[in-house]
C-alpha cells in the first residue's frame, strides 16, 4: 500500500514537496529503506513518527524511493528546474556556496585517486586548497562580512575553484560577477567571451602576483663592523633613494675640528658614506642584514661628491668600515601596504615623496615645497694666515623679520627645525657642501619671506668660538607675485661683525642679494666683493608659479594690451603650470572670449585646443575629471557655442590646405571636449533664454556635420596627410555621440552618425592604417550608448554591416570584425520575438550570413603548424559564436526568406555545402580546448535542432507515402552496394563512436563492423582494408586515452555482454570466412591488450618494447614499428639509458641500406636519401654508445661507416671517423667502467600488466645498484606488490591470485666469449666488457644438503642446484631487461662444486698477481686481502676440509666414477700452492713498510698450509 501511494505521488509532477540535504549516511537496510549518501538532495513526500518518505535526486526512472530517519537530513530552501525524470533541485542559496559544495564533493573522490596514483605533490596542494575553500565557505555562510569583503572572499573562492578544476582536468566554469551563468539565459557570443575571459583572467591572476609597484622599507641598525669609532658619537644618518636606484647614507660626526683638545661648542664634521645599488638588492635572496661598506672621507674637498666616486668605483682613497642595514621589499601601492602591514606603520615609518612632481600629477594633490641645495662658497682669509673653517647657518625669515619656526626639513622622517647648520670643512675657503634641504613653507607665509644664510668661522681653539663674518639672503617672491626661479643663484656675501643686528631685516633687504641683480629703489652703493655663496632652488608647488607669462594671463584685465601676447605664449608654458591653475586658466580664456570674440575668438580656440590635448598626455591624464567637473559645475560661457562651432567649422572646411594640416590635426584630437563645451554652452543659453534660437543652433550643427561628411568623403591614395586627418577624426568621433544626445533626439543623432559614417569611401585599396581606424570607429559606435537603443540601432545597423562586409570580404582586421560582430549579437536577446529584433535579423542575414560562412571556412582551412591540432584562435571562436547566435535567432520566416533569395538550385546547393562543411569542421573535438564543455554543448544544441528539423520534414515521412512511392524511394536511397564507397573512410569515425563508454551505443555498432567486413570479403575475397584501417585508428585512439577493458571484451568475448547484442566474434563465427575473421579479432584483441598496458603508465619502456615487437612480428606494419622505435628511443634518452637507446635506434638503422633511394619527410627526419639517413643514424648511435661507455660497439659502427666514406673517396670524413675510432680505443684503455649487476625478477599474479603477468625477466641494474636498492626500486614502481622472500618456483595458486607478487634475486652472467677472458696478457679494461656484454645466459646457484649433513665437515654433503636462464635477447639490448625464454636446472655434486671453487679462486689470484706485476694496481691491498683470505682459510681448515671429504679411502672406494675428478681437485690444490708461493714473492717486492709484519705472518701460515698438504719446502719463501 505504501509503495503504491509513493508511486501515485511520484507520478504527480505538480505535487508540492520539501527539499532537504543529507547530513549523514544511511544504508537503508530496513524494509523499504532508502539509501542515503552525504550531500544527496532528498525530496519529501510524507512524514510519520520521526521518519520521512521520499526519494533522492539521483534515483533512476521508475524508482519509488523509500523510508529514512528524519534526523539524517537538514532543511534547505530550493527550487526545481526541468520537473520530471531529469529534474534538478537547486538550493536557493548563494550560487558560489552551491558551486563550492558540488565542486568539493567532486574533488573529494578525485583527491583520493591522486593518492592511489602516487601524485603526492598535487595531492598535498589540493588538500591545502580544499581546506582554504572550506574556511572561506564558513565566512560566507556566517554572513557577517561587509559588501567589499564579501566580494573579495568570493574572488578568492572562484580563483581557487578554477585552479583546482584546471589541475584535475575538469570543465571550465563560465562566471559573471562570481556566479555561474546559465547558457540558456545569455547570448552565445557573451558566453564565448566569458569562457575566453576566464583563461585571460587566470593567466593575469598568476602574473599579478609580481606587482610593478614596490615600496622599499629600510631600517638602519646602529651596529658598526670595522675600526673603532672616534671618541665622538654617531649622531645622524640620512637615508636617500636616488633616481638612479641607489641608496646612499651620508654619516657625520659631532666634533670640534681636528685637534683632540676638549671644546664646549660642537659642530658637524664629515665622517663617511655608504652606497647600495637597488639592482643588487633585488638580485639577492638573503634575508639577513646587509652590510653597507662605509667609506671614510680622507680628503674633505671631495666630500660633496663622495657618493658619486663610490658608484664610479673611484674610492681607493677611502678607508673601509661597515654599517648593518635591514631592508625589506614590499609589493603593492601605498594604500595596499597600509592595509596589509598595519603594524609596520605604528612604529614611525616615514614615507618619502619624490623630489618634485611624480610622472602623473593627481588632481587635489597639495604641495608647496621649496628645495634648497647649499652648493658652495668662495671666502677670503680675512687677515688670517690659514683658511677659515666656515659654517653656514640658514633661517627662514618672514616679512616682519621674525624667524619662521619649524620650516626646515633635513630628510624624510626627521623632525622639523628652525635653523640649519652645515658641515664644517677644515681650513677651506672654497668649501663645497651639496647639502639638500626642504622648506615646506605655507602659501600664506611665502609672500615677503626670505632666506638668510649666516657665515661663521669656527675656531679650533679651546674656547671653540664661532665668529660671524658675513651673511647672504634671497627673497622667495618678487613684488609681482612671481616666486624665486628654479636654478643656481650666486648670492652676494655681505660683510658684518659678530655684534651686527640682523633681526631688523628691513635694513638689509634694501641691499642687492644676487650679483648682477639690484633692487630698483636701492640708492646705496654696493662695494664690490670677491666673496660669493651659491645655492640651487627648486620649487614643487601646486599653488605658486614662477612663470611670468602665466601670471600675466591670469591678470589679463590689468593689462588688456597684453592679451594677444599672453594667449600666444600659453603654448610655451610648462604643462604642470597650466594644470595647477586649470580652472583659473579656463575662466580666463572664456572671459576673454566673452569680452571680444571677434578679436580673440580664434586665439582663444587655439589655446583651448592646446589645453585639451595637454590632458591627453599620460602625465596629466588624471586631470580630465577636473575639466569635466569644470564643464558641469563652473563653466559659464553661455554664448561660447557660437564661436566654437564657427571656428571648428572653419578648420574642417580647410582640411585640403596642406599648411594647416598640423594645426587641424590638433583641433580634431580635441573634438570630444570641444563638443562638450558647445553642448554645455547651448544648455546654459537655453536655460537663460528659455530655448531661444533653437533652430539656428540645429542649423549650425547640421552645417558642421555636413562639412564633416564632405571631409570624410574625400579619397586619397596612399598614406597622405588627409588620411591622417580622417584617422584622427574617426578615432574620437564616437565620443561625441553622448554629448549630442543631451540636446537631440536619439533618432536625430543616429541619422547624423549614419550619414557621417556612410560618407566614408567604400574603396579598400587606400591606406591600411586608415581602414583599421575606420573599423575601430565602427566598433566604438557599436559599443556606444547610442547603439544600445533599439530605435537608433536599426538606423545604424546597415552602415555598420556595410563596413563589416567590406573588411570580411578582403579578410582584413579580422580581430576587430569579430569583436564588433560579437557586440552586435550580445545586444540581441535570445528567442526575442520583438519586431525590431526580427527586422535586425533580416538585415544581418541578408548582409552577413554568406560572408560569415566563407570567413569561418577560410579561418579553419589555414595551414596549421606541424604536429599541432587544429584549434580556434580567440577571434576565430567569436566568428563561430556569432554564427551560432544568428542561427539561433533565425525563425522559420528568416529561413524561408533565405531559401527564396537563391536564384538557382546551384546557388542553393553551394550554400548548403558551405554551411554543412562549416558544421562538420566545428564538431571536431580539437576545435575547442578540452575543458570548454559549455561551448561544445551549445554547438550540439544547434546540431540537434538541425537534425530534428531534418527528420520532421514531410518529404521524409514514409508512412504518408503510397506503396509504390515507398518502394521506389527505398530502392533509390537504401545503400546496398554503395556501402563499399564508405570503406575504409568511415571505419575510423565508427571506431571512435564505439570508444564512447556507453554499452548500448557500443553494441549497436557491432553489426556495422560485421557488415563492413562482409562487404569487403564479397568484393575482394579478404578484408585487408578494414584490418589495416582498424589497427591504425585503434592505435592512435587508444594512445589518446580512449577505450577500456570492457571495450576489449566487446570484440573478443563469445557470450553476449549487454542485452540481446552478441559480440563481434560470435557474429563472425557464423560466416564462411570465420577463420580469417577470428584471426583478425584475435590480433586486434592482443593489440588492445598491449595498448591498454602502454596507456596505464606502468613500465612505459617495457610496454613500448612489447608493442614494438608486436608490430614487427605479428602485424608486419613497418611504419608503426618505426614510430614505436623512436618512442622507445626517447624514453631511453629521458632515463639516460644511452646504451639501450643506441641498440633501439640500431633497429631502424638495420631496415635501411646504403643506397641513394629518396626518403620522404618522416617524424623528425627531413626529406633525404637513404644513405644520408643511415649515415645520420650511425653517427647518433655511435654517440649514444660513447655516452653509455659501450665503446666496442661504437668501434664496429665506426668501421662500417668508414668503409662507406672510403668507397666514396670522402677522405675528409674518413679521417674524422678514424680519429673517432681511435678516441674510442683510448677510452677503453684509459677510463674506468663499472660492471653492472644483474637481477632476475618474477612477476606473478593477475594484477600485473599483460606483458609482465606470470613471467620472469633478467634486468641489468644501474651503476652502483645492489640487490637491496634494486628491490626497493621495483617495490616503488609497483607499490601494491608483495615481495617473495624465497627463490623457489611459485605454485599455481600464486599464478592465479588477484594480487601482485615480486620474486627478485641476483644472477651471474655467463659470458659467451670465454677465449678472451681466459687468454693471458689481455688488460682487464678489455676483459671487463666481455664479462657483462652480449650475455644470453645467466645462472643462479642454490646450495642445499642432500642426505645427512656432516656437522664436522659440511663439504661432504653440500650440493648446488644451478639454474641457467636463457633470454629471448642478449643484454644489453633495446631494454634493460628481457624475458626468460628457457630455464635449465642441474645439480652439482660436492666434489664438482669444490673443483669449481678452486678454479675460480686460482683464476682470481692469477689476475691480481698479473695486475700487480704490470703495475695496473694503484695499491697492493686487493692482492693482500686475497692472499690472506686463501692462506688463512687453508690454515683454518678450508682446503684441509676438501682433503678430509674427498681424499679419504672411504670416499674413493664408494665413488669409483669420481677418480678423475679427485685427481683434478688434487692438481688444483697443488696449483694453488704454487700460485700462492709466487704471489707471496711478488707481494714481498711491492709491500709497503708498514705492512711487512702482515706479510711475514702470511709466509709463516703458508708453510703450515704446505705442510698440511704434504708439499716439501725446498726453499724459504721469504728469502
Amino acid at each position: 500500500h505504501l509503495l503504491n501511494l509513493l508511486g501515485l505521488l511520484y507520478g504527480a509532477n505538480n505535487q508540492n514537496f520539501l527539499s532537504f540535504s543529507v547530513i549523514a549516511g544511511f544504508r537503508g537496510t530496513v524494509p523499504h529503506g532508502l539509501s542515503l549518501e552525504i550531500g544527496d538532495t532528498v525530496q519529501i513526500l510524507e512524514k510519520c513518527d520521526g521518519e520521512f518518505t521520499g526519494w533522492t535526486s539521483t534515483d533512476n526512472e521508475g524508482s519509488f524511493g523509500g523510508i529514512f530517519p528524519s534526523n539524517y537530513i537538514h532543511l534547505k530552501n530550493a527550487c526545481v528546474k526541468n520537473k520530471g525524470q531529469f529534474e534538478m533541485v537547486i538550493p536557493t542559496e548563494d550560487s558560489v556556496i552551491t558551486e563550492m559544495t558540488s565542486t568539493l564533493r567532486d574533488w573529494g573522490t578525485m583527491w583520493k585517486q591522486l593518492y592511489v596514483r602516487n601524485e603526492g605533490d598535487l595531492f598535498h596542494r589540493l588538500w591545502h586548497i580544499m581546506n582554504e575553500i572550506l574556511d572561506l565557505r564558513r565566512q560566507v555562510l556566517v554572513g557577517h562580512l561587509t559588501h567589499d569583503r564579501m566580494k573579495d572572499v568570493k574572488r578568492h573562492i572562484t580563483a581557487r575553484l578554477d585552479w583546482g578544476n584546471e589541475q584535475l582536468g575538469l570543465d571550465l566554469v563560465p562566471r559573471k560577477e562570481y556566479a555561474m551563468v546559465d547558457p540558456e539565459e545569455i547570448s552565445i557570443t557573451e558566453l564565448y567571451r566569458l569562457v575566453c575571459e576566464f583563461n585571460t583572467l587566470f593567466l593575469w591572476t598568476r602574473f599579478a602576483e609580481y606587482a610593478w609597484h614596490h615600496i622599499l622599507r629600510a631600517v638602519i641598525i646602529q651596529s658598526w663592523i670595522g675600526p673603532c669609532l672616534p671618541s665622538v658619537l654617531l649622531r645622524e644618518t640620512v637615508l636617500y633613494i636616488m633616481h638612479q636606484m641607489y641608496i646612499f647614507c651620508l654619516s657625520g660626526r659631532m666634533g670640534a675640528g681636528e685637534k683632540k683638545n676638549a671644546c664646549n661648542v660642537q659642530y658637524r664634521r664629515p665622517f663617511g658614506c655608504a652606497v647600495l645599488s637597488i639592482a643588487d638588492l633585488l638580485a639577492g635572496d638573503s634575508k639577513d642584514d646587509l652590510i653597507l661598506k662605509v667609506y671614510m672621507c680622507n680628503t674633505e674637498s671631495d666630500w660633496y661628491q663622495i657618493h658619486e666616486n663610490i658608484i664610479k668605483k673611484l674610492n681607493a682613497r677611502y678607508n673601509l668600515t661597515g654599517l648593518a642595514v635591514s631592508l625589506q621589499l614590499l609589493h603593492g601601492d601605498i594604500e595596499q601596504i597600509r592595509r596589509e602591514y598595519t603594524s609596520m606603520f605604528t612604529h614611525g615609518v616615514s614615507i618619502t615623496r619624490k623630489l618634485g612632481f611624480s610622472n602623473i600629477i593627481m588632481p587635489g594633490e597639495m604641495r608647496n615645497d621649496l628645495y634648497i641645495t647649499v652648493e658652495r662658497g668662495e671666502f677670503e682669509k680675512g687677515g688670517k694666515s690659514v683658511a677659515r673653517n666656515v659654517e653656514v647657518t640658514m633661517h627662514v625669515v618672514d616679512s616682519g623679520g621674525q624667524i619662521l619656526r619649524d620650516f626646515i626639513s633635513f630628510g624624510s622622517g626627521e623632525p622639523p627645525a628652525s635653523e640649519y647648520h652645515s658641515f664644517v670643512l677644515y681650513h677651506n675657503n672654497g668649501p663645497r657642501w651639496a647639502e639638500l634641504l626642504k622648506l615646506p613653507i605655507p602659501v600664506d607665509k611665502f609672500r615677503g619671506a626670505h632666506i638668510r644664510c649666516e657665515f661663521r668661522h669656527c675656531s679650533t681653539k679651546e674656547k671653540g668660538e664661532k665668529k660671524l663674518f658675513g651673511f647672504s639672503f634671497v627673497p622667495l617672491m618678487q613684488e609681482n607675485g612671481r616666486t624665486l626661479p628654479d636654478g643656481t643663484h650666486e648670492l652676494i656675501v655681505h660683510k658684518c661683525e659678530e655684534n651686527a643686528n640682523l633681526q631688523d631685516s628691513s635694513r638689509y633687504l634694501k641691499l642687492p642679494f644676487s650679483k648682477g641683480i639690484f633692487l630698483a629703489n636701492n640708492s646705496q652703493a654696493v662695494k664690490t666683493t670677491k666673496e660669493s655663496f651659491w645655492i640651487t632652488s627648486f620649487l614643487c608647488s601646486t599653488k605658486l608659479t614662477q612663470n611670468g607669462d602665466m601670471l600675466d594671463l591670469l591678470k589679463w584685465r590689468t593689462h588688456p594690451d597684453k592679451i594677444a601676447g599672453c594667449l600666444s605664449k600659453l603654448k610655451e608654458i610648462d604643462g604642470s603650470e597650466i594644470v595647477k591653475f586649470l580652472q583659473d586658466t579656463l575662466d580666463t580664456l572664456f572671459g576673454i572670449l566673452d569680452e571680444n570674440s571677434q578679436k580673440y575668438g580664434s586665439k582663444v580656440f587655439d589655446c583651448l585646443v592646446h589645453i585639451i590635448n595637454l590632458l591627453q598626455d599620460s602625465k596629466f591624464h588624471h586631470f580630465k575629471p577636473v575639466m569635466d567637473t569644470y564643464i558641469e559645475s563652473h563653466f559659464a560661457g553661455a554664448l561660447a557655442y557660437r564661436d566654437l562651432i564657427k571656428v571648428m567649422k572653419w578648420h574642417i572646411d580647410r582640411v585640403t590646405e596642406v599648411e594647416l594640416h598640423e594645426h587641424i590635426q590638433e583641433v580634431l584630437k580635441a573634438q570630444e571636449y570641444i563638443f562638450k563645451y558647445i553642448v554645455q554652452s547651448r544648455r546654459l543659453f537655453s536655460i537663460a533664454t528659455g530655448g531661444q534660437n533653437e533652430e539656428e543652433f540645429r542649423c549650425c550643427i547640421q552645417e558642421l556635420l555636413m562639412s564633416v561628411r564632405f571631409f570624410l568623403s574625400q579619397e586619397s591614395k596612399g598614406a597622405s596627410a588627409l588620411c591622417q586627418l580622417q584617422a584622427v577624426f574617426l578615432s574620437s568621433f564616437p565620443s561625441v555621440y553622448s554629448e549630442l544626445l543631451k540636446l537631440f533626439d536619439v533618432r536625430e543623432v543616429a541619422n547624423l552618425v549614419h550619414d557621417a559614417l556612410g560618407s566614408l569611401p567604400t574603396v579598400m585599396q587606400g591606406d591600411e592604417s586608415l581602414q583599421a581606424v575606420k573599423l575601430q570607429s565602427i566598433g566604438k559606435t557599436v559599443e556606444s550608448h547610442l547603439y544600445t537603443n533599439p530605435d537608433s540601432r536599426y538606423i545604424l545597423l546597415p552602415v555598420v554591416l556595410h563596413h563589416l562586409h567590406m573588411h570580411l570580404q578582403e579578410q582584413k582586421d579580422l580581430i576587430m570584425c569579430a569583436r564588433i560582430l560579437s557586440n552586435i549579437f550580445c545586444l540581441i536577446k535570445k528567442n526575442s520575438s520583438e519586431k525590431s529584433v526580427l527586422e535586425e535579423i533580416d538585415v544581418i542575414v541578408s548582409s552577413l550570413l554568406d560572408i560569415l560562412l566563407r570567413t569561418i571556412l577560410e579561418i579553419t582551412s589555414r595551414p596549421q603548424p606541424s604536429g599541432s591540432a587544429m584549434r580556434l584562435q580567440f577571434q576565430d571562436g567569436e566568428f563561430v559564436s556569432c554564427l551560432l547566435s544568428l542561427l539561433r535567432q533565425m525563425t522559420d520566416r528568416h529561413y524561408q526568406q533565405l531559401l527564396d533569395s537563391f536564384n538557382t538550385k546551384d546557388d542553393l546547393r553551394d550554400f548548403l555545402l558551405q554551411i554543412f562543411t562549416v558544421f562538420r569542421i566545428l564538431i571536431r573535438p580539437e576545435m575547442f580546448p578540452k575543458d570548454w564543455t559549455v561551448m561544445r554543448l551549445v554547438i550540439w544544441d544547434s546540431y540537434f535542432f538541425l537534425a530534428v528539423i531534418f527528420i520532421n520534414q514531410l518529404c521524409l515521412q514514409l508512412e504518408m507515402f503510397t506503396p509504390s512511392k515507398k518502394k521506389k524511394f527505398m530502392f533509390t536511397f537504401i545503400l546496398g552496394e554503395h556501402k563499399l564507397h564508405f570503406i575504409p573512410a568511415l571505419i575510423g569515425p565508427f571506431l571512435e563512436v564505439t570508444l564512447i563508454p556507453q554499452p548500448d551505443l557500443r553494441n549497436v555498432m557491432i553489426p556495422i563492423f560485421h557488415d563492413m567486413m562482409d562487404w569487403e570479403q564479397r568484393r575482394s575475397g579478404n578484408f585487408k582494408q578494414v584490418e589495416a584501417k582498424l589497427i591504425d585508428k585503434l592505435d592512435s585512439l587508444m594512445s589518446e586515452g580512449k577505450g577500456d577493458e570492457t571495450y576489449r571484451e566487446l570484440f573478443n568475448s563469445i557470450i553476449p555482454l549487454f542485452g540481446p547484442y552478441p559480440s563481434l566474434l560470435k557474429k563472425i563465427e557464423r560466416e564462411t570466412w570465420r577463420e580469417s575473421g577470428v584471426s583478425l579479432i584475435a590480433t586486434v584483441t592482443r593489440l588492445m591488450e598491449r595498448l591498454l598496458d602502454y596507456r596505464s603508465g606502468w613500465q612505459k619502456i617495457g610496454c613500448t618494447v612489447s608493442l614494438l615487437n608486436f608490430y614487427k612480428t605479428e602485424l608486419n606494419k613497418e611504419e608503426m614499428y618505426i614510430r614505436y622505435i623512436h618512442k622507445l628511443y626517447d624514453l631511453h634518452l629521458k632515463a639516460q639509458n644511452f646504451t639501450e637507446a643506441a641498440y633501439t635506434l640500431l633497429l631502424y638503422d638495420e631496415l635501411l641500406e646504403w643506397s641513394d633511394r629518396p626518403l620522404r619527410e618522416f617524424l623528425n627526419y627531413p626529406m633525404q636519401t637513404e644513405w644520408q639517413r643511415k649515415e645520420y643514424l650511425h653517427l647518433t648511435i655511435i654517440q649514444n654508445f660513447d655516452r653509455g661507455k659501450c665503446w666496442e660497439n661504437g668501434i664496429i659502427l665506426c668501421r662500417k661507416i668508414a668503409e662507406q666514406y672510403e668507397s666514396y673517396y670522402d677522405y675528409r670524413n674518413l679521417s674524422k671517423m678514424r680519429m673517432m675510432e681511435a678516441s674510442l680505443y683510448d677510452k677503453i684503455m684509459d677510463q674506468q667502467r663499472l660492471e653492472p649487476e644483474f637481477f632476475r625478477v618474477g612477476f606473478y599474479g593477475k594484477k600485473f600488466p599483460f606483458f609482465l603477468r606470470n613471467k620472469e625477466f633478467v634486468c641489468r641494474g644501474h651503476d652502483y645498484e645492489r640487490l637491496e636498492a634494486f628491490q626497493q626500486r621495483m617495490l616503488n614502481e609497483f607499490p601494491h606488490a608483495i615481495a617473495m622472500q624465497h627463490a623457489n618456483q611459485p605454485d599455481e595458486t600464486i599464478f592465479q591470485a588477484e594480487a601482485q607478487y615480486l620474486q627478485i634475486y641476483a644472477v651471474t652472467p655467463i659470458p659467451e666469449n670465454q677465449e678472451v677472458l681466459q687468454r693471458d696478457g689481455i688488460p682487464d679494461n678489455i676483459k671487463s666488457f666481455y664479462k657483462v656484454n652480449h650475455i644470453w645466459r645467466f645462472r643462479y646457484d642454490r646450495p642445499f644438503h642432500k642426505g645427512t649433513k656432516d656437522k664436522e665437515n659440511e663439504f661432504k654433503s653440500l650440493w648446488v642446484e644451478r639454474t641457467t636462464l636463457i633470454l629471448v635477447q642478449s643484454l644489453p639490448g633495446i631494454s634493460r631487461w628481457f624475458e626468460v625464454e628457457k630455464r635449465e636446472v642441474v645439480e652439482m655434486s660436492p666434489l664438482e662444486n669444490a673443483i669449481e671453487v678452486l678454479e675460480n679462486k686460482n683464476q682470481q689470484l692469477r689476475t691480481l698477481i698479473s695486475q700487480c706485476q704490470t703495475r695496473q694496481m694503484q695499491n697492493i691491498n686487493p692482492l693482500t686481502m686475497c692472499l690472506n683470505g686463501v692462506i688463512d682459510a687453508a690454515v683454518n681448515g678450508g682446503v684441509t676440509r676438501y682433503q678430509e671429504a674427498f681424499f679419504v679411502k672411504e670416499y674413493v672406494l664408494n665413488h669409483p666414477e669420481d677418480g678423475e675428478k679427485i685427481t683434478r681437485l688434487r692438481e688444483l690444490m697443488l696449483e694453488q700452492a704454487q700460485i700462492l708461493e709466487f704471489g707471496l714473492a711478488v707481494h714481498e717486492k711491492f709491500v709497503p713498510q708498514d705492512m711487512r709484519p702482515l706479510h711475514k705472518k702470511l709466509v709463516d701460515q703458508f708453510f703450515v698450509m704446505k705442510s698440511s698438504l704434504g708439499i716439501q719446502v725446498y726453499e724459504q719463501v721469504h728469502r
